[in-house]
């Protein structure tokens, strides 16, 4: 009887685990593809003997709304059974540098600290964020990512900024960020 028992445990067990995975397979599936940034790397940080080891992954992402501006993000990804299942929540280290890529051009009007990017950091209740925004005195793109959750923030924070530059002898008109931001 406790072998039936125990057998229907892990039964419930292992279709609740299939039923998170589902979930989360789902979820990212519905992403689109155009939202996704690059992969340029990732890097093994702490080995683990049987599941996925906790690594560092490098992001690259274009401002969808600023031509010629591209940030490159990195951010701990968690292993183990929990990570490999995508129910582990990840912490909120993420560092950011962004750069200009080639001439700049507003696409539109823009919100000081508008979401350039977010991405879930865990299933539910964590997810990162870049915010963009301009300083219009020194016609610098400033922008900085976070982490937030549903109850309680996190303070960890990286900030990059962007002077609007001339590109190459054809770029001679310099876009003023002032013009475009609100």
């Amino acid at each position: 009887m406790r072998l039936r028992h125990a057998q229907s445990l892990v039964t419930r067990l292992t279709c609740a685990a299939l039923a998170a995975l589902a979930v989360t397979t789902l979820a990212s599936a519905s992403a689109s593809a155009a939202d996704d940034p690059d992969l340029i790397f990732r890097r093994s940080t702490v080995f683990k003997l049987l599941s996925p080891n906790d690594k560092l992954a490098t992001y690259g992402i274009d401002d969808p709304e600023i031509q010629g501006v591209a940030c490159h993000f990195t951010v701990p990804e968690r292993g183990g059974f929990k990570g490999w299942l995508g129910l582990a929540e990840e912490v909120s280290d993420i560092s950011l540098a962004c750069r200009q890529i080639g001439p700049i051009r507003f696409k539109d009007k823009l919100e000081q600290a508008d979401d350039m990017f977010s991405k879930r950091r865990s299933m539910f209740f964590k997810k990162m964020q870049i915010v963009r925004g301009c300083d219009a005195k020194r016609n610098v793109l400033v922008y900085m990512v976070y982490s937030d959750r549903l109850i309680e923030g996190s303070p960890k924070n990286s900030t990059s900024s962007v002077p609007i530059m001339p590109w190459g002898a054809a770029d001679a008109t310099v876009q003023k960020c002032g013009d475009f931001f609100k």
